[in-house]
């Protein structure tokens, strides 16, 4: 049984344009995504849940855009090293009440 890992997302970039759609472009990971699903509050923080085995808290939400991130049933997620994306796919999202509390340490 492998490890959830979970990782703090401090630096990535949210685009919009002009529909309101999301782009989140976060730093490439090894492994490929399966079922991947952003959950969010409405507040400061969301959770990417990208496979069984990794998890990513994305800091800091902007807050011209967490409306349309409430909004949203899915966003695009662009995995970039550098300049090169390596992956590109869509992530649903699910608005929760409030977002789990985790008891494993930050990756």
């Amino acid at each position: 049984m492998q490890k959830t890992i979970i990782e703090q997302e401090k630096k990535y970039d949210i685009l919009k344009n002009a529909s309101g759609d999301l782009l989140f472009i976060i730093k490439a990971r090894l492994t490929n995504e399966e079922k991947p699903v952003i959950c969010y509050d409405g507040g400061d923080h969301a959770v990417f849940y990208r496979n069984k085995e990794n998890t990513i808290v994305l800091d800091y939400i902007n807050p011209n855009i967490r409306t349309n991130l409430e909004n949203a049933f899915k966003v695009l997620i662009v995995e970039a090293q550098g300049s090169s994306i390596i992956r590109e796919y869509f992530s649903e999202v699910k608005m929760l009440k409030e977002l789990p509390a985790f008891n494993i340490e930050l990756a």
